[in-house]
């Protein structure tokens, strides 16, 4: 048998369980860790300005690619807790990250040793295991049982805290005889899927609504064949989208009360049955639950048991990973058309695409400063099919799901839960780790980039670029009009006159200069007509220079985006003046009708 630390062994694991890139911040705790990271050799890593930060890489590396598990790795105390938010946003999204921890030596941990920390008991809530090792000899078992639980079920993260003493423990461990874990799923009988593909054809007008564990379970393909099958539009969630391109005959658009469509609340609201796969019904897609259920049934598969009936009892629920239960959908499917026993739902569907050609959001806007419409239809024409996009929270993350295009799944690359600001410029850097020669564009209002802003730096320093769109208007967007209720404006204004650039007026921090001294390219716009020429510049710019380029956007101060004011999905309030002619629109997947 070979004798190694536990440190190596844990390396050696990681790299037969797949992983070869890995995220982090070394500190005196974890150093063992690096050191045989060093050694070991095959794991590429990227080194973060703030662990918080290494985590939301990690989420964004999962998140680009089937099959992908983000590591990212810190040492004792603050690192640990740093990760925290990273390990809430991979939960509530269901994304499989692994977090690794130095720790203070075992004989001490319980007497308030320097940033000694249980940091175990912190993450438990928001992990499917967390676990200090406590002894060496466990360490392979943990790490393999890491990978079986992050993989297995709804996926998840996992934090392993390792004692500094425990990583430097030698132990006898073959790492060419490791084999990892089965992982287990749940499958969705024949007898399951008959029953719920008579209650879809016994319906008039129904729906699919297919969330992110269609994205996470890579079933987009069996999806778009069942719903052509059946002839049923397709309501993809946040966390779904792009599950169906959005320009196919059967995306009825998106259902909810900020990031949703106009025409896909008015389709939603006519439909008489919901098919709901590896979605989690969510409060701001739902709204209120009297008006999202009243007249409808529903029917509803998750991969984990417990999440059907969380939020409302189905009419029917099935427990069942998104990929086995469709595979099987499809095949009764087919069998059923085969017989001549599906119905035909050719003039529902049309009636759904009639709304979609009817009920549009504005978009072309000449004012200046820029209103954000237009910044979002000026990314329509700059950014392809292929392009990966990714957010977190606030008004530009509304706005841009209301009216950017996306085609393909994994390409809106989207923190739906949990929503941390500061999200975005890490994720990004993750997933443009994780596909290099994919076109990444990254989209934030003016705080949400601010608050992480160090890690471009990380790009800067590692080559890894994207492009960076950033709608400016000095202000907390969606907190300020959520202050509307409240008849304040307090607290949300960030405003101030910046001495050392007293052209930007009130519009204070210099994003192009910052941006500049942390390695990276800008580019600042002011004048709609100009950001078009910005954004074919700033894929230039990244190309050459391989680094983030940021593309500021100089927005009016205050822009109302559509969302409803009374949680009620049949009340979505239009601040702004709708399309009533095609070219208030000329980027809608259909043209308008008037």
């Amino acid at each position: 048998m070979a004798r190694m630390t536990a440190a190596r062994a844990a390396v050696e694991i990681l790299k037969r369980e797949g992983v070869d890139v890995a995220f982090g911040v070394p500190g005196a705790a974890i150093n063992p860790f690096y050191a045989a990271l060093k050694a070991s050799g095959g794991i590429s890593h990227t080194l973060a300005r703030h662990v918080e930060g290494a985590s939301h890489m990690a989420e964004g590396y999962t998140r680009t690619h089937p099959g992908n598990i983000g590591v990212c790795v810190g040492t004792s105390g603050p690192a640990g807790t740093d990760m925290i938010t990273g390990l809430y946003s991979a939960s509530g999204d269901s994304i499989p990250i692994l977090c690794i921890t130095g720790q203070a030596p075992t004989a001490v941990i319980h007497k308030e040793d320097f940033q000694a920390v249980d940091i175990a008991s912190i993450a438990r809530p928001v992990t499917k295991m967390a676990v200090t090792v406590l002894e060496a000899a466990q360490v392979p078992g943990v790490f393999q049982q890491a990978f079986h639980l992050m993989r297995s079920g709804r996926p998840g993260p996992v934090l392993i805290d390792l004692p500094i003493d425990v990583q430097l423990t030698e132990i006898e461990f073959d790492p060419d005889t490791y084999q990892p874990l089965p992982v287990y799923k749940p499958a969705a009988t024949r007898a399951q899927i008959e029953k719920a593909l008579g209650m879809l054809n016994a319906a008039e007008r129904p729906l699919i609504v297919a969330g992110g564990g269609v994205v996470n379970a890579d079933a987009a393909d069996l999806l778009v064949r069942f719903a052509e099958l059946t002839g049923t539009p397709v309501v993809p969630t946040l966390m779904g989208w792009g599950v169906i391109p959005d320009d196919h005959e059967l995306n009825a658009g998106m259902v909810g009360l900020q990031t949703s469509h106009r025409y896909g609340n008015a389709t939603f609201l006519e439909s008489d049955f919901v098919l709901g796969i590896g979605n989690r019904w969510a409060n701001r897609h739902t709204g209120r639950l009297d008006v999202y259920t009243a007249g409808r049934t529903f029917v509803h598969v998750d991969v984990e048991p417990t999440q059907i009936g969380r939020i409302f009892a189905p009419d029917y629920g099935i427990a069942s990973d998104a990929r086995a239960a469709l595979r099987l959908f499809v095949e009764i499917a087919e069998e059923t058309r085969a017989a001549g026993r599906l119905p035909d739902r050719s003039a529902w569907a049309a009636a759904a695409q009639e709304r979609r050609a009817t009920l549009q959001r504005r978009t072309h806007f000449d004012d200046v400063p820029i209103k954000p419409q237009r910044v979002y239809e000026e990314m329509n024409k700059a950014f392809g099919p292929e392009t990966r996009y990714v957010t977190t929270i606030g008004l530009s993350q509304i706005a841009g799901a209301q009216m950017l295009h996306v085609y393909r799944p994994r390409h809106w690359i989207n923190c739906g839960q949990a929503g941390p600001l500061g999200w975005t410029v890490p994720a990004a850097l993750g997933v443009a780790k994780a596909d290099p020669q994919a076109q990444v564009v990254a989209l934030s209002g003016d705080y949400d980039f601010q608050f992480m802003i160090e890690e471009l730096a990380v790009g800067a320093q590692h080559r890894i670029p994207y492009v960076h769109v950033l709608v400016n208007n000095a202000y907390l967007g969606l907190i300020r009009q959520a202050q509307r209720a409240f008849d304040i404006d307090f607290q949300v204004n960030l405003e101030f006159e910046n001495i050392n650039t007293p052209e930007l007026g009130a519009y204070g921090v210099d994003h192009v200069k910052v941006a500049e001294g942390l390695g990276c390219k800008a580019i600042r716009v002011t004048d709609p007509g100009e950001l078009g020429a910005a954004f074919e510049q700033a894929k230039k710019l990244a190309a050459e220079h391989r680094v983030p380029v940021i593309v500021e956007a100089i927005l009016e101060r205050v822009t109302n985006i559509a969302m409803s004011t009374t949680n009620d999905i049949s009340d979505v309030v239009e601040f702004e003046p709708v399309a009533t002619e095609p070219g208030h629109a000329p980027t809608a997947v259909r043209p308008l009708k008037v």
